[in-house]
Order: C-alpha cells, then sequence, then structure tokens
C-alpha cells in the first residue's frame, strides 16, 4: 500500500524536523516547505493527504495559503493549523478559509499525532457512502457535493462533515460531545464552542432550509424530523 504523504509549511526547522521524525515514525511520507508560496506550490503539485501548515509565514500567510488552495468544496487538500496565537478570532478565520482543524503552539505531539489521523480517517469515511437527503438537501459523501433544492452550497470541509453527520442522525438529538467525536474525531473540554460556531455558519449556509437544523437547549442539535 502507497503510504500517505503528509506536508509541512512551517518555517522553523527545529518544528519541521520534530514533526517530520513523528510523522515518519507513524508510516507517513513527508514533504516540507519553509514559506508559503513554495508550500502552496507543492501542495497543488503533490495534493498531498494533509497539510500541517503554520500561520505565521515568510511570503505569505497561512490564511493567504488556505485562499491560494480555495475551490468550491473547500480547500484542494485537507489542511491543520499550527499557531501561535491564542485570540479565538485567528482559529475561526483559519476554520472558515476551510480548515480542517487547529492546533496551538506549543502543541503536544501526541494531541497533533491524533488529529492527523482523525483528519485522515474523515477523509476516508467520506470517499465512501450514498446519497443523503431530507427537508431538500442532498448531500453525496463521494463526489464532495451538497444541494438545498438542486443549488450547490459552498461548504468547508468540516461543514460538509458536519451536514453529513446530522444527515445520518436525522431527527435523533446530536450532543456537541458526539459530533466532536465524529465530526472531528476527537473531544476535548472546551471545544464545543467549535461546534457552535460551525452550526451557526452552516445555517447561514443553509439559507431557507437554515430553520432544519433545531437547537436543542442544553443538548446538542438534530435535524427535524419529516
Amino acid at each position: 500500500m502507497d503510504k500517505k504523504k503528509i506536508l509541512i509549511v512551517e518555517d522553523e526547522a527545529d518544528i519541521r524536523e520534530l514533526l517530520r521524525y513523528h510523522l515518519e515514525r507513524e508510516g507517513f511520507d513527508v514533504l516540507e516547505a519553509g514559506d508559503g508560496p513554495a508550500g502552496l506550490a507543492l501542495a497543488r503539485t503533490e495534493q498531498p493527504a494533509l497539510m500541517l501548515l503554520d500561520v505565521m509565514l515568510p511570503g505569505m500567510d497561512g490564511f493567504d495559503v488556505l485562499r491560494g488552495l480555495a475551490t468550491e468544496n473547500g480547500p484542494l487538500v485537507p489542511v491543520l493549523l499550527l499557531t501561535a496565537r491564542g485570540e479565538e478570532v485567528d482559529r475561526v478565520v483559519g476554520l472558515t478559509l476551510g480548515a480542517d482543524d487547529y492546533v496551538v503552539k506549543p502543541f503536544s505531539v501526541r494531541e497533533l499525532m491524533l488529529r492527523v489521523k482523525a483528519i485522515l480517517r474523515r477523509q476516508e469515511r467520506a470517499r465512501s457512502g450514498t446519497v443523503l437527503r431530507h427537508h431538500g438537501i442532498a448531500l453525496d459523501a463521494e463526489r464532495h457535493r451538497a444541494t438545498v433544492n438542486g443549488e450547490s452550497l459552498a461548504l468547508t470541509a468540516t461543514e460538509f462533515r458536519l451536514l453529513e453527520d446530522l444527515l445520518r442522525h436525522s431527527g435523533a438529538v446530536r450532543t456537541r460531545e458526539q459530533l466532536l467525536n465524529t465530526v472531528w474525531g476527537y473531544s476535548f473540554e472546551g471545544y464545543a464552542r467549535t461546534v457552535d460556531t460551525h452550526v451557526r455558519r452552516l445555517r447561514a449556509k443553509l439559507g431557507a432550509a437554515a430553520d432544519v437544523v433545531e437547537t436543542v437547549r442544553g443538548v446538542g442539535y438534530r435535524l427535524k424530523e419529516d
């Protein structure tokens, strides 16, 4: 079986070396870039299974790299942001631009590896599945396409997975913890607000179908029953 390629875009050589060591131990092929333009070029030519992308980069920052990777279905490749910034607004910007997840420096290598594997598992699941339909919403996981009444939705990868989970459990209440586990692939205290942020953005993109996503106060979310 071919090894999955992981692209590290990070200007600090010691961090690149640390990440390379642990990724290769896990059986991945590793590509490296030390600045934004080089990382964007490698992502386009190599199309790795995942990009580990630092936000503060020379040449162009990580947000500009994400913009350069944009397609109508989200970034060209899955992206895990590496950031030293603590402000929530920076994390929200990255997720809004289509990043799958983020870790804040200094990060735990073990946690980072868990998130890498969680993103890759989600990508595998997305490649298999049937078309899900509910209240005018249709989602084709294999083609990574979602529509409302026939009109295409421009969803980020995470918004797509969130909608898929709600569709697969239509009518059932999904707690924030369940959504963190299935959509993000992990559950850590304090991340529940991440779910709320993505639900708000998903509703905005659903337009006239926004009220199909119901809030169950104190519990979580569900898709309205037929």
